[in-house]
């Protein structure tokens, strides 16, 4: 090595940060990111802020509230991953051409990727809602029946936004895999996860309320602070989810089809 190669050069330095600069320039998804997790986290915790110091009364008796939500909410976000990951998992070992040259169909992807994520749901949510009681003092199982209905429409709507984000991988490629994990948080502001729909600004309120997740929150305190399931909140999640899974399943098979035409089974780079 001659003495030049091994100095110092900002030259050098300047091409490396050129050759990053180029790879983000290209993908949308990494500019998204950058600025993605601090506006979500300042929204999110901005109203609930603003709504516990409007409601502290409400605050003082809200423990076993907030830890469910905490729960339902890790539903919703781990079956959107249990769709996703799985699929990405095909992509980062290069499998994915392997698989649709196999009698495989679109669909049955599908319903496996669905199965698996109920699974790893199960998986990663019951210790958690045990240990919620010698810890906290709270049964997430006191809501009862209603419990169920609310798991399965979450369940659901993880499963149209992932199906929706590996679409969109799967078209975009792997610059875009940062989407399974940011497609999910941005209905976490809307969906009244800690605080009731009515604390969102008034022309927020009606993009909430198209989000099945919103009613199952909603219908979640009205158990816990009432006493009275909301069948008619449980109808409106029931409808959207009906809605976006048929939608984010008939997205994802013409994704596959763009994908088959264009030769992006086998060439999954940035």
């Amino acid at each position: 090595m001659t003495a030049g190669a091994s100095a110092f050069s900002w030259r050098r330095i300047g091409a490396m940060l050129l050759r990053h600069l180029y790879i983000m320039r290209r993908s949308w998804p990494r500019l998204l990111e950058l600025a993605y997790w601090p506006t979500i986290q300042m929204i999110l915790w901005g109203f609930i802020t603003v709504f516990f110091v409007q409601h502290s009364t409400w605050v003082a008796q809200a423990t076993g509230v907030l830890i469910t939500a905490v729960l339902l909410w890790d539903v919703l976000f781990r079956s959107n991953l249990g769709v996703a990951l799985p699929f990405m998992e095909e992509m980062w070992s290069r499998n994915l051409g392997s698989l649709f040259v196999s009698p495989l169909r679109a669909h049955e992807l599908v319903v496996s990727l669905t199965i698996m994520s109920l699974i790893r749901t199960l998986i990663g949510v019951t210790p958690a809602a045990f240990l919620a009681f010698p810890f906290y003092d709270v049964w997430v199982f006191q809501l009862g029946p209603p419990l169920a209905a609310y798991f399965a429409n979450l369940l659901v709507m993880g499963w149209c936004v992932g199906l929706f984000v590996s679409a969109l991988v799967l078209r975009y490629g792997m610059g875009a895999e940062s989407l399974c994990w940011l497609g999910i948080f941005i209905v976490a502001p809307l969906s009244g996860i800690y605080y009731p729909i009515d604390s969102l600004p008034g022309w927020l309120q009606p993009v909430a309320w198209a989000l099945p997740s919103a009613h199952v929150f909603e219908g979640m305190r009205a158990v816990l602070f009432e006493g009275v399931f909301r069948l008619d909140l449980l109808a409106g999640a029931v409808a959207l989810n009906a809605l976006y899974l048929t939608l984010a399943a008939a997205f994802f098979m013409a994704m596959v089809r763009v994908a088959r035409v264009r030769g992006l089974l086998l060439q999954q780079g940035e």
